[in-house]
Order: C-alpha cells, then sequence, then structure tokens
C-alpha cells in the first residue's frame, strides 16, 4: 500500500496548485470556493537518488521506486462538521489517509479571493484544526450511543471502548486534538475503526509568495511546535510554474533559485519523517527496487513487503549498507570485504539497507 496525504485547508489557499505541483496533474484551480468537489488522487513515484545509482551500477532492466498518494480535498470551512459547504462529504474524504497536510496561505494577493476577507495564518489554522476536532467529537458521540445495548449485557470489551470513548471525548470538547489525549497503543486500536481525523500526524504547509516573503510563518512555526507537529515553506505558484517545466531545466531552475531540493521532495521526505518511515532496497540485473517500511521493522516483516512467502518462510536476511555498496561497487566487492552481514529474525532493518532474502517453504 502507498503511503496516502491528504492535502486539506481553507478555499484558495493553494491546495490544488501545490497538488498540481506534487503530480504534474491537472486539477482544476479557480478564483471561487469548492472548485474541487471530489478528491483528486495522484500517485506519484518518490525521488530516491539511491535508487537511480543501484539502477546504473547493476545495469537493472526496471527501476521500480516506492509511491506516494496525494489527496486534494476540497476547501473546507468554518461550520463544516456540520455540514457547511459540503463539510461532511469533504471530512470523509480524508478519513483513511496515513498524515495530513494542512496548507495555510501566507501571500497576500488581491486578485485571490480570501474567504475570510483578509490573511491571518492563526485564524485559519485554527477554523481548519476546530473543524477536524468537531467531526471527531461527531464519530465519538455516534460510538458512544452504539455501544450502550453491550455496556448492559456486561461486554468487558464494550465496558474497556466506554471509557476510551469518555477520555476522547472529554478531550475534544476542550478543543483537543486526538493526537494530543493520552492514549496508550491498546486504547488506539480499540478505536480505530473510528478513523480519528485529529489522530493523524500533521504536517503544516506556509505557502509564501514567490518573492520568499516569509511574512506569518513564524507564526506557523509556534503553533506546530506546541502541537509537535512538523512545517515546511513552499511557494505553491512557483512550484506549479516548475511543474511545467522538462525535468532537466526544472532541477537547473531549482538550483539557480538556491533551493537544495523541489517541494516533492520537501514534503515527501518531511512526510517521511512524521510517519516514522524509511527505505530500504531489493537489486540486481533484472531490477532495482525501493519499499517503504515504518522504522524498527523486524526482517521477516519487512521481507513479507516483498512477497508473504519470504516472511512465512524467512531464514535470514543478507544485508548491504548503501554507503557500503557505493564505496565497494558490488555485491561480491562488499563480501570480500566483510562488508556484507547476515542477520536473522530479530535484525530491524536500516534506512538505506540493500537486502538479499534467504527463505524456505
Amino acid at each position: 500500500m502507498a503511503l496516502s496525504i491528504g492535502i486539506v485547508g481553507l478555499p484558495n489557499v493553494g491546495k490544488s496548485s501545490l497538488f498540481n505541483a506534487l503530480s504534474r496533474a491537472k486539477a482544476n484551480v479557480s478564483n471561487y470556493p469548492f472548485c474541487t468537489i471530489d478528491p483528486n488522487i495522484g500517485v506519484v513515484e518518490v525521488p530516491d537518488d539511491r535508487l537511480d545509482y543501484l539502477t546504473k551500477l547493476f545495469s537493472s532492466k526496471k527501476t521500480i521506486p516506492t509511491c506516494i498518494e496525494f489527496y486534494d480535498i476540497a476547501g473546507l470551512v468554518k461550520g463544516a462538521a456540520q455540514g457547511e459547504g459540503l463539510g461532511n462529504k469533504f471530512l470523509s474524504h480524508i478519513r483513511e489517509v496515513d498524515a495530513i497536510a494542512h496548507v495555510v496561505r501566507c501571500f497576500k494577493d488581491p486578485n485571490i479571493t480570501h474567504v475570510s476577507g483578509n490573511v491571518d495564518p492563526k485564524r485559519d489554522i485554527e477554523v481548519i484544526n476546530l473543524e477536524l476536532i468537531l467531526a471527531d467529537l461527531s464519530q465519538v458521540e455516534k460510538k458512544m450511543s452504539g455501544i450502550k445495548p453491550r455496556m448492559k449485557s456486561q461486554d468487558k470489551t464494550a465496558a474497556k471502548e466506554s471509557e476510551i470513548l469518555l477520555k476522547l471525548k472529554n478531550g475534544l470538547s476542550a478543543g483537543t486534538p486526538a493526537r494530543e489525549i493520552n492514549l496508550s497503543d491498546d486504547e488506539k486500536l480499540l478505536v480505530k475503526d473510528l478513523s480519528l481525523l485529529t489522530i493523524k500526524p500533521i504536517l503544516y504547509v506556509a505557502n509564501i509568495d514567490e518573492t520568499g516573503d516569509m511574512q506569518g510563518v513564524s507564526v506557523i512555526e509556534e503553533i506546530a511546535k506546541k502541537e509537535g507537529a512538523k512545517v515546511i515553506t513552499i511557494s505553491t505558484k512557483l512550484e506549479a510554474e516548475i511543474a511545467e517545466l522538462p525535468p532537466d531545466e526544472a532541477q537547473a531552475f531549482i538550483e539557480s533559485m538556491g533551493f537544495k531540493e523541489s517541494a516533492l521532495k520537501k514534503l515527501i521526505h518531511t512526510g517521511y519523517e512524521l510517519l516514522n518511515l524509511i527505505t530500504f532496497f531489493t537489486a540486481g540485473d533484472k531490477e532495482s527496487r525501493a519499499w517503504t517500511i515504518t522504522r524498527g521493522t523486524k526482517a521477516p516483516q519487512a521481507a513479507g513487503k516483498i512477497h508473504s512467502d519470504m516472511e512465512k518462510g524467512f531464514i535470514a536476511a543478507e544485508i548491504i549498507h548503501y554507503k557500503d555498496m557505493v564505496e565497494c561497487g558490488s555485491f561480491a566487492a562488499c563480501r570480500d570485504r566483510g562488508l556484507l552481514h547476515t542477520e536473522g529474525k530479530s535484525y530491524e532493518f536500516q534506512d538505506g539497507d540493500i537486502v538479499i532474502i534467504r527463505f524456505n517453504v
């Protein structure tokens, strides 16, 4: 399954422009609210220079990068949780994503309408966050009503669920997102079916103008710091223009502007960090391929990402770190220098591991 990120925010803050820049898709971008009714979905290959290197090194016939899905959700407004601006429909679109990218407008442009009349990042963040909290509160209260018959029958699981739901209700009612409510992993598992919006990791995307004016960004950074969230700064207008260029010209333009990487790379790298994800590789003459797993995944479960038989019949994993492969230039040279090591079931794959799985079924 691809990593998925839902792009949310008020209308006219640059969500669809960001989506276009990321996916090179052509989502409708217009100067009026609710231009996006159904979510645009872009499946984007994750750029990774390490995979490109391995493809060249092994003369691989195929290169298969890992992918990320971006969901461009229609602009939310105050009252969305009660259905304002088709809010309930829009909110349902982001219940299944892994993380939320909240685009916040920092640029001023008299030609682009702001739904509240003026640019105010703090207020805009509060509007969206409140709507997500209210939507979650509605989900929790609905579940609490449905659990009452099970409580009467002395169902022990129902009693535990009711306790967790009450904790969530009290926290959400006080304006606290679910991710900041102290829930254990077991408790989170019991309410996983609620697909709470505010339990998802959040990334704030400060959308500045093409001149690089950072006004308003510090306010977003202050809010993010309190929430334990992350912030990246992007000019979606500039990135949309870069997305129109051929890859070579786009890279040259990015470098001429003094940027280290594109918005796509910046957003993906931060998304991986936010979700605690890493990449490992398989490589050979047939194909070189990138695989995404959660940091801390043990070898058999990581092998299962490649094929379920590899997890069932896992024997061992032969590992070479990427930097060692670059230094040695081949599996054989790494083996000769003692840099290829064999690991068992307790080994946790590391970012950049190049692996050969030994299994038997």
